[in-house]
């Protein structure tokens, strides 16, 4: 097995593989140091100076070979290869491995995989509550678990596993009926296998410690001899930009209204309004926005609709970039604080009103959404009065 084989990456999303180069880059600097909680993110740099050239090289990466699990969805799929093909360029091995779209396509992906994933000596997910990624799980001999961002899903994961609690999404809700309560037993054995992976065991293995890592930017502390390290983007940062600043201000997406969480009468209120207030210009799509929600807004708003070939983080840092960046509680007011670090832009977020929930969301989704935006660090937090009221 190569070198780059010996530590295996397993990635569903654009931002998954972003992180899994910001990992490589922190094992290769020795930049993510071990930490107690993930600290404030550096202060910005004064507007108005000086932006630099990019892209550059940003020096070596560790070695790590990344598979890539795609979803169905062309504009993820579009993403990740415009990803892949960065870290190809990064010399990063690169393998795509299709395991959706049929009824076979699962079990002939683990076959393919079981060897490497057995002989892995670190392991690295992107998605602890992929069904897939824990299936693959049970095969893992390796002594280092890492578990590097997907979002916000972070925070509901290590808070997940300090409690002992089966891994669930926070925005999943009970459904399916009677064939889906027999799904959920018959993989009750997969997903407990992955908890217990999940921790670590100091007598894993032929006595060899088995160690299990977080990187990170999300506001999290480590839990039973898990390891924090933070995610500043520091690839990122060294890659790209800063980038040049425009006098407008872009506002950020969610697919909040895709994952029913808000009605999407109540979102398009809320765009409208916060349009208007901010003299917003530009809208960046998140991939899984509906097209015909985002001809809606666009129609309403007058927004230029953005849809990114790359995870947020880069674009931003690459620029064109406006001076204020509003969001909505998302992983973005947790990231592009690092991503900008010393740019000059200000990132803000905007509550969700809990009247704009649907009748069908989580339990856990007026929490969950508000403490994305309670802990964000180095964001401006718009006044409630920003916020259209709902009714």
């Amino acid at each position: 097995m190569s070198t780059s084989a010996s530590t295996l990456a397993f990635v569903e999303s654009p931002v998954q593989l972003l992180n899994v180069l910001e990992w490589a880059y922190a094992r290769a600097t020795a930049a993510g140091r071990p930490l107690d909680a993930v600290p404030s993110q550096r202060g910005r740099r004064a507007a108005g100076a000086r932006a630099e050239p990019g892209p550059r090289p940003a020096g070596p990466l560790a070695p790590v070979r990344i598979v890539v699990l795609p979803p169905t969805d062309p504009m993820s799929r579009g993403q990740l290869r415009r990803m892949a093909a960065l870290a190809r360029d990064e010399g990063c091995e690169v393998q795509w491995q299709e395991a959706r779209g049929s009824r076979l396509a699962p079990l002939k992906a683990l076959a393919a995989l079981a060897r490497d994933v057995r002989a892995a000596s670190t392991v690295v997910v992107g998605d602890p509550f992929s069904r897939y990624v824990q299936l693959l799980l049970t095969l893992v001999r390796a002594e280092e678990l890492v578990v590097v961002d997907d979002g916000t899903a972070t925070m509901e994961f290590v808070a997940q596993t300090a409690r002992g609690e089966r891994l669930v999404r926070w925005h999943r809700v009970g459904g399916g009926g009677l064939p889906g309560r027999v799904r959920e037993l018959a993989y009750a054995p997969v997903s407990a296998a992955a908890r217990r992976r999940f921790a670590p065991d100091p007598a894993a293995g032929t006595g060899r410690a088995r160690r299990v890592e977080v990187f990170t930017s999300m506001p999290v502390a480590p839990h039973g001899g898990m390891t924090l390290r933070a995610n500043e983007f520091a690839w990122t940062r060294a890659r790209f930009g800063p980038p040049r600043l425009t006098k407008g201000t872009d506002l950020v997406g969610t697919s909040l209204v895709e994952t029913g969480v808000v009605d999407p009468d109540r979102y398009l209120d809320a765009v409208r309004s916060l349009t208007l207030e901010h003299g917003a210009t530009r809208y960046f799509a998140h991939r899984r926005e509906s097209p015909e929600k985002l001809r809606a807004l666009s129609r309403a708003t007058g927004l230029e609709i953005v849809r990114p070939d790359l995870p947020l983080e880069l674009i931003a840092r690459r620029g064109p970039v406006g001076r204020t960046i509003l969001s909505f509680p998302s992983t973005v007011v947790h990231t592009l604080p690092y991503a900008l670090t010393g740019t000059g832009v200000t990132v803000a977020v905007c509550d969700v009103d809990p009247a704009w929930l649907t009748g069908s969301a989580s339990p856990r989704a007026k929490s969950f959404l508000a403490g994305v935006t309670d802990t964000a660090r180095d964001v401006h937090r718009l006044p409630a009065q920003a916020a259209p009221t709902a009714g």
